[in-house]
């Protein structure tokens, strides 16, 4: 990121040249030999990345590592931690992704971010869904976007990349997934078991010289790896180039737009994707993949809809988008009412100006 002029400082009064792609173009970077370590996780003693998220059930890695980047620049450009929350199903989608397909072209959803942009959550929650679904955000989305300027490939070089990821900030990158990656638990992390499974897109945030290692941002939630983090060995060599000329590792620069929309935010505390509910009691749903009930939370008994919000003053609650009960005092609950099967269930929070979404999927046995 060019705007990263006390750390460029360091790094060109003297030294090398590295080249980093553009895709349409090489240009030459100056620059002296790195600081050992880097991380966006502590530029003088800030952490300007956010959240770890979880994608799952959906392959939506590309837009999740994009959108990562994105929100630790965005908080980065304006010094301060409010942390911003990018839709990523809305990038993912209107870039042309689809479930069946398995993937959005990282390329197409990169030049989404230079020609429309991307709003925040709650235009487009994540409805944790495995399928292919009728798609629209929230109108008025147009309004609340953020943009880039442009994005490039970084040649597949230790310090090539390093010097990328402190000039531009951190970076999507593509890698080829094993067996033993999904067992992951500390360390620094190289194949050593099991066949390829398929691949993967997350974002680098630091690096370190005397761990020899990336710190790369996953998108699996925050109980895998460390804390949704892993340690990825320089020489692993597990970089992916599945997009055309590109190497794998793409930067973006130049953020702007709306990066602090006057929006409403709401999330829910529960019922949420993965979880069952048995009378009131909460645990970790062990069967998931039931076909019948889709990846959705569990029901059994009585159960309020409860939620952590933000800069609101009204929430309303739908079941299957008929309004069921409309809450104008905090904390905003509702006690679900809906029949045996599968349903929808989305919570719409107003401020003076706007209004933001959460939706979540749950299945009612009683």
């Amino acid at each position: 990121m060019k705007k990263l002029c006390t750390i460029l400082t360091i790094l060109i009064l003297f030294g090398t040249t590295i080249s980093i792609s553009t895709g349409k173009e090489s240009n030459t970077l100056q620059k002296k030999n790195l600081p050992d370590s880097f991380s966006w996780k502590n530029i003088d003693g800030v952490d300007y990345t956010t959240e770890v998220k979880d994608q799952s059930p959906a392959p939506t890695c590309e837009t999740y590592a994009l959108c990562a980047s994105l929100e630790t620049l965005m908080q980065y450009q304006l010094q301060e931690l409010y942390e911003p929350d990018l839709s990523e199903c809305h990038l993912y989608f209107y870039a042309g992704g689809t479930y069946e397909a398995g993937y959005v072209n990282l390329m197409d959803a990169a030049d989404y971010l230079i020609d429309i942009g991307v709003p925040d959550e709650g235009c487009y929650p994540d409805p944790h869904r495995a399928f292919d679904y009728p798609f629209e955000s929230l109108p008025g989305w147009e309004n609340r976007t953020v943009k880039i300027q442009e994005w490039g490939w970084v040649e597949l070089e230790t310090e090539a990349i390093n010097s990328a990821l402190i000039e531009y900030g951190p970076l999507a990158m593509c890698f080829s997934v094993y067996e033993d990656f999904y067992t992951y638990k500390e360390g620094v992390y190289r194949h050593e078991t099991g066949k390829r499974v398929g691949g993967h897109v997350v974002t680098i945030v630091g690096y370190d010289d005397n761990e020899g290692c990336w710190m790369v941002k996953n998108s699996w939630g925050s109980g895998w790896g460390l804390g949704g983090y892993f340690k990825l060995a320089y020489d692993a060599d597990l970089f992916a180039q599945w997009y055309g000329p590109g190497t794998g590792v793409m930067y973006i620069d130049g953020v702007y737009g709306n990066l602090k929309p006057d929006v409403p935010k709401v999330y829910y505390e529960r019922p949420i994707y993965g979880h069952t509910y048995l009378f009131g009691f909460e645990f970790r749903t062990i069967f998931r993949s039931l076909p019948f009930q889709r990846p959705a939370a569990r029901k059994f008994g009585k159960l309020y809809a409860e939620l952590e919000t933000y800069d609101t003053i009204k929430v309303e609650f739908y079941i299957d988008d008929v309004l069921m009960f409309t809450d104008k005092d905090a904390p905003y609950r509702w006690k679900i009412d809906a029949s045996y099967g599968i349903h929808t269930l989305t919570v719409k929070a107003y401020n003076e100006h706007n209004a933001s979404l959460d939706i979540v999927d749950f299945y009612v046995f009683f």
